[in-house]
């Protein structure tokens, strides 16, 4: 089965078995700090264009655009161009025009790998 972003999945240490919004130890984190982590991960990643979204993608199985279609699964009354121009601090165009390069196959190759590990059988 495969699972879209945001979906409420998260890969578990062995890869076989994901549930995010399962209730753990990180739901008793206050609302208020959550949100303040989440504002201060955007406006690092908003500085640090250095990372591309491929590599967090290789990286991670999530970028930039994942975070904004996490925020409108959340509840976030834009759309999607407005959730990404809001992640990105500018919009998406903009973004992709002035600091996005273009992936090799080799990033290609590496998020192929990495979204894989984001699905379960």
């Amino acid at each position: 089965m495969d699972i879209a972003y945001g979906s409420g999945v998260r890969q578990s240490k062995d890869d076989t078995i994901m549930t995010t919004n399962a209730h753990d130890a990180l739901d008793t984190l206050p609302d208020a700090v959550a949100a303040a982590a989440f504002r201060r991960l955007v406006r690092h990643l908003q500085h640090r264009h250095d990372a591309q979204n491929i590599d967090l993608m290789g990286l991670s199985g999530f970028c930039r655009n994942c975070l904004a279609d996490w925020i409108r699964d959340a509840g976030f009354e834009g759309d999607k161009a407005a959730a990404r121009a809001l992640i990105h601090g500018m919009p998406q165009e903009e973004w992709k025009a002035t600091r996005q390069s273009p992936a090799t196959e080799e990033q290609l190759a590496l998020m192929e790998a990495s979204i894989a590990k984001n699905r379960v059988e």
